[in-house]
């Protein structure tokens, strides 16, 4: 309509040049502002259908650069509740929370669009099923063995006899069945029944990641890490697939906030000061 206008009355010269030039101008700006919107508004639409950003994130007894725990009001904390609050904000989104006992629940309720952002360690298996953005860090998994093991490095564990517990349906749990060749990981549903059954001694070895053993070591007495892992893998922003514009949106803004620091402030406040923000 307003090229049409604009054609009728500069075309037949009834305007001043300079005044249609600044119309045209103006008629240019007006034009992709209203394309911003729109984009905009399809973006949300995808990134959030129902109208509230839907977030899984994971539980665990200590919080981690994956895991959070619940704060006394019963909300969650840690890093992956920081980076939701941080994207819905910046989305202009009502947060919505769920949280799950493992990633590989997570992962089943992105597949099935009940959440619609969820963060999480990439493997091939989940490639398959859900679109990753940027990765915030690079996981290590290894073991914690129990005190009366004996085991301190990452090839002791694989010996006949020696009871494995890993997350069921995670990365980790993957990949320790598939470098372990005389032992195999037993499943369990979360952090917390694992460090009960390293506690009554019911396992030698736990497999999760380096980061979040460190307080685990804490919950089980004369426990340790081991040296070396079995897993190096990026813990990345992930989406269920068919979302261009939402894995689109959700990629510029943890790249954003990579560049400005945003990730490194959340865990430096965090106590993660010794661990790198991934490029």
């Amino acid at each position: 309509m307003v090229e049409n206008w604009l054609r009728k009355h500069c075309g037949s010269r009834r305007l001043e040049p300079l005044t249609c030039s600044l119309l045209a101008a103006a008629a240019l700006i007006a034009s992709m502002t209203i394309s911003s919107e729109a984009q905009d508004a399809v973006v949300k639409t995808e990134l959030a259908p129902t109208g509230a950003l839907r977030v899984g994130l994971i539980e665990a007894p200590s919080p981690g650069l994956i895991f959070v725990s619940r704060a006394a009001d019963g909300k969650p904390e840690g890093v992956t509740a920081d980076l939701s609050a941080d994207l819905a904000v910046k989305a202009g989104l009502p947060l919505a929370v769920t949280l799950f006992p493992n990633s590989g629940a997570a992962a089943a309720a992105l597949q099935a669009a009940t959440i619609d952002v969820s963060f999480m360690p990439v493997d091939a298996t989940r490639r398959q099923m859900l679109e990753f953005g940027p990765g915030y860090y690079d996981l290590e998994s290894t073991y914690l063995a129990s005190a009366a093991s004996g085991i301190v490095d990452v090839a002791q564990v694989d010996q006949p006899g020696v009871r494995v517990l890993a997350i069921d349906g995670t990365t980790t749990f993957r990949a320790s069945a598939r470098t372990l060749t005389h032992t195999q990981p037993v499943a369990v549903p979360t952090v917390a029944e694992a460090v009960e059954r390293m506690r009554a001694g019911q396992a030698e070895a736990f497999a999760l990641s380096r980061d979040t053993l460190r307080p685990v070591v804490q919950q089980v007495p004369g426990s340790r890490i081991v040296t070396g892992g079995f897993q190096r893998t990026q813990v990345a922003v992930a989406l269920p697939k068919g979302r261009p514009g939402a894995l689109a949106y959700v990629t510029d803004w943890l790249d954003g906030a990579k560049k400005t620091g945003f990730v490194r402030r959340v865990f430096d406040a965090r106590g993660f000061r010794g661990d790198p923000v991934a490029p």
